[in-house]
């Protein structure tokens, strides 16, 4: 597929989202079995702007890690129920995915097929794009959401790992790898800071009360 009609297509889900309330099974539907990374792309829009949905990165991470989960086993894409009915408010959804989109556009419109061709050609480096898949999705729905870019971070991994596989771009899958690697370095710089921060305030309240 060429990268006009990556955005192309993307665009035709949204106008075809239902006006209500949508369920990640019906978004699933909309793409089909060979659409899993334009589905992953799609999936990591809402997370490329400041708007959250509120509990979206849960919900659309755990899909990623199917998709993941499903390249690796080489199987179809699987949901669990509770995932499938889970319900999203379509009218926050297309607006996110609408601004989201413009991101999207400038982004593809920088892959270049069959660039780095090693991260594209080879039984041990699909594994490995598809492990960096996992990952990405399971940092994407690490408990941070409230903290600026740790959805951004994790998502951007994605959308690039989703660009470079639907394009065939290394580029564009180094560039993944990278963004993992950053937001896995975020999160220990988060987590550390966070244990200085607390162990300095039981310091403070243990001197307070003596």
């Amino acid at each position: 597929m060429e990268a006009e009609r990556l955005s192309t297509k993307i665009k035709a889900v949204i106008d075809a989202l239902p006006s209500n309330r949508v369920g990640v099974a019906d978004i699933r539907d909309l793409f089909g079995q060979e659409g899993l990374m334009l589905l992953t792309a799609f999936l990591t829009l809402p997370f490329m702007i400041p708007i959250s949905i509120p509990g979206a990165s849960t919900v659309f991470g755990a899909v990623i890690l199917l998709v993941g989960f499903s390249r690796l086993c080489g199987r179809s894409l699987w949901l669990p129920k509770r995932i499938e009915q889970r319900r999203i408010p379509t009218d926050k959804l297309r607006a996110c995915l609408h601004q989201g989109l413009m991101f999207f556009h400038r982004l593809e419109r920088l892959a270049r097929p069959y660039r780095l061709k090693w991260f594209i050609s080879n039984g041990i480096a699909n594994t490995l794009n598809n492990l960096s898949l996992t990952t990405g999705a399971i940092l994407l729905m690490a408990p941070f959401g409230l903290i600026p870019f740790s959805n951004t971070l994790p998502a951007l991994a994605l959308l690039f790992l989703a660009i470079g596989l639907l394009q065939r771009d290394g580029v564009c899958i180094l560039l993944g790898h990278l963004a993992n690697f950053v937001t896995i370095a975020y999160f220990a710089f988060l987590i550390g800071g966070g244990s200085v921060l607390i162990h300095g305030l039981f310091e403070y309240l243990s001197r307070w009360s003596a």
